[in-house]
């Protein structure tokens, strides 16, 4: 089933991933920072 895995580099494979997970992380923070400023910042 998986054949065509066996010749790509598992290391390029494991970066690629590891790599959106990265970015995945940065954009939920960067989501969660902003509504948290947004929530402080509408107490006033």
């Amino acid at each position: 089933m998986l054949e065509f895995l066996a010749d790509v580099d598992v290391f390029a494979l494991e970066m690629f991933f590891v790599g959106l997970l990265g970015l995945a992380s940065l954009a939920i923070a960067f989501v969660g920072g902003s509504v948290l400023v947004n929530l402080f910042r509408g107490q006033k």
